[in-house]
């Protein structure tokens, strides 16, 4: 009997203390480096270099952690998840759209929208939305199977539209920088581009265009997306550890992210955030 009592407590301790187990960090989170995949050429987000803003991110929460960074690189890509963090490479991806199955989110840590970017001196600098008559007849740049596609049909405009490719490997190609160029050459009147790769861009490199942020599109697909970390899937504890520095960093996210020249909107993708200088 009391060999049968020992046996049963032992049982029951085994049960109560699985739950705090997985509570755990996982095992394949390192605890000697705060590892990152990115892409090596995903300018202005992400660069080989480190001048993209996430790499700025990513400093600023390895220096939160005491530990050195380290970066997988792999172009943002069909298989990059399954490549890297699937494959225990490396342990978070700083960029990272809300609600992808393929990883498991953090709490989002910024919301931007697709943008129009237009000539600062030319006839559609006062266009705010797709359905605004200056566009009809119009040659829109657009990326090819992208949210802003469904809004330019909607709207009777692709028929005219120019696009450039979703999937590349920015390495050798920069659909984003030749969507610009041709914008600046007159090859296209209009340009949409997600929020965090258009602004910066024309912040960086392109004085003469105007970016507005599209928030008043009608229907889906929406425009605008919350941006978080991911994580592999079930590492909970680290996702949870990663949501203490966001909160902890949200102000000097914010200032990053403001200084790159992303538009940053509140969380409903209505107006822009007030961000504190």
């Amino acid at each position: 009997m009391l060999r049968r009592l020992a046996l049963l407590a032992t049982v029951a301790a085994l049960f109560l203390a699985a739950p705090l187990a997985a509570q755990q960090t996982s095992d394949l989170v390192s605890d000697t480096a705060f590892r990152v995949c990115a892409d090596p050429a995903n300018r202005p987000m992400s660069a080989e270099d480190g001048s993209g803003f996430e790499n700025r991110i990513a400093e600023l929460l390895a220096a939160d952690l005491g530990l050195p960074l380290e970066y997988t690189w792999y172009p943002m890509a069909t298989g990059f998840i399954r490549r890297t963090l699937a494959e225990n490479r490396c342990d978070v991806v700083i960029g990272y759209a809300q609600g992808d199955e393929l990883v498991l989110n953090t709490n989002h840590y910024y919301t931007s929208a697709y943008v129009l970017i237009v000539k600062a001196d030319g006839p559609l600098a006062g266009v705010t939305a797709l359905s605004d008559p200056a566009l009809k007849g119009k040659r829109v740049g657009v990326v090819a199977g992208s949210a802003p596609a469904t809004h330019l049909v909607r709207n009777g405009l692709m028929a005219l539209a120019k696009g450039y490719d979703l999937f590349a490997d920015r390495r050798y190609q920069d659909p984003s920088g030749d969507m610009l160029a041709d914008l600046e050459a007159g090859e296209i009147d209009a340009a949409i581009l997600w929020g965090p790769i258009g602004g910066p861009l024309v912040k960086q490199s392109h004085p003469g265009l105007k970016v507005t942020p599209l928030l008043s599109e009608p229907g889906q697909p929406r425009m605008f997306y919350r941006i978080t970390m991911g994580v592999r899937q079930g590492e909970k504890s680290w996702s949870r550890k990663l949501n203490s520095l966001i909160r902890r960093d949200q102000a000097k996210i914010d200032a990053i992210l403001a200084e790159a020249g992303v538009p940053i909107l509140d969380d409903m993708g209505t107006a822009a955030k007030a961000v504190s200088p």
